[in-house]
């Protein structure tokens, strides 16, 4: 990125602030954008009085999310979904995801005779038309969820794969392949849109390194993040990855095949300040804001200091203002709206709720 002052982005919309943070440019204030798991949204949703729809109008985040990440569309009942790729997830505990319950590859072999679902499935575009007329200013942001490594082990089991790397890797590579020619179809029928960016979710981190350790990351998963990022750089759009975890070391190979934002940038695994500083010429970060122990645990106090210190440190650029993951059931409610309060009590973000 070529780093450059920005117009006054009092006189930008969202999607301009967003889009000049990417490029690298500074910002007047440094722009923001939250998710919630489904407690806190509707504590929220009954704090300001409105409809889930409608809650970014009050939060006034920065981003419009599109598409549905896992493709959870089928209610079976008993707590329990169906994802397009046919995996049923319990959520009698977890009420946002859930945990995988059947294995769909018992076997290597099985993987022959599955068929991956259909990639253009109109549902996974039906909301766009209708919530870009709603919210025309946002950054629009084409989500796919569980993009490969996570797609993968939701179908095999996530100890068998990690077995796979090593007594299986012809398996391996031949299923992340499927995974990824399916992503990259659904990719190319949301750029038929106008859409700003692709967001992919794809979890490789522990609190500390690798869950499968660099080496086998470069072999099995890379080669495959190149051919899907570079479907989106090729059409002049920007892409984001969400991995949870201390993944830093792999930061100069994503930016090599054209990252422009990472999320969740959690500072329980790594030095968020360190890091922006020494990567915000060529890279993007959404989040900062613990949800492992400042959210759930400190004051609110806390909260608003930490959170300005990490507003003021987007003023540099290359930075978007977010708890470092979906906010929690765990975390207080006043705590939630300090974070809140403090994005929209920057001087230069008045008029920009």
């Amino acid at each position: 990125m070529i780093s450059s002052i920005a117009p006054s982005t009092a006189r930008m919309t969202k999607r301009e602030i967003i889009t000049a943070v990417l490029q690298g440019q500074q910002p007047d204030y440094t722009p923001w954008s939250f998710r919630f798991t489904q407690e806190p949204e509707a504590h929220l949703c009954q704090h300001f009085g409105c409809e889930p729809e409608d809650l970014l109008a009050h939060t006034g985040c920065h981003i419009l999310e599109l598409g549905s990440p896992i493709g959870f569309f089928e209610d079976i009942g008993n707590n329990r979904f169906r994802d397009v790729f046919g995996v049923v997830w319990d959520r009698s505990q977890d009420k946002d995801i859930g945990l995988p319950e059947n294995q769909l590859l018992a076997e290597p072999e099985d993987l022959g005779n599955y068929t991956l679902p259909d990639p253009c499935d109109p549902r996974f575009f039906a909301d766009i038309k209708r919530r870009t007329e709603r919210y025309p200013d946002r950054f629009r942001l084409f989500t796919l969820g569980f993009s490969l490594f996570e797609r993968a082990w939701t179908l095999r089991g996530m100890e068998d794969l990690l077995m796979d790397f090593i007594e299986e890797p012809d398996f391996v590579h031949a299923l992340f392949e499927k995974i990824a020619d399916y992503n990259i179809a659904q990719v190319k029928e949301a750029l038929k849109y106008d859409i700003d960016a692709v967001y992919y979710g794809d979890d490789w981190g522990q609190q500390r390194g690798l869950i499968m350790g660099y080496d086998r990351w470069k072999e099995f998963i890379y080669p495959q993040l190149q051919r899907m990022y570079g479907v989106v750089k090729d059409a002049g759009r920007f892409q984001f990855i969400h991995s949870c975890g201390d993944v830093d070391e792999l930061f100069p190979d994503l930016i090599d095949i054209g990252l422009n934002c990472f999320n969740p940038f959690q500072p329980e695994a790594m030095d968020v300040y360190e890091i922006h500083r020494d990567y915000r010429d060529r890279l993007s970060f959404w989040g900062g804001l613990s949800t492992q122990s400042t959210l759930p645990y400190e004051s609110a106090a806390t909260v608003r200091a930490e959170s300005r210190k990490l507003l003021e440190m987007g003023r540099a650029g290359s930075f978007i203002f977010s708890p470092s993951h979906s906010v929690e059931s765990d975390v207080p409610f006043k705590n939630i709206l300090a974070f809140i309060e403090e994005a929209h009590a920057q001087p230069a973000a008045a008029g920009q709720i």
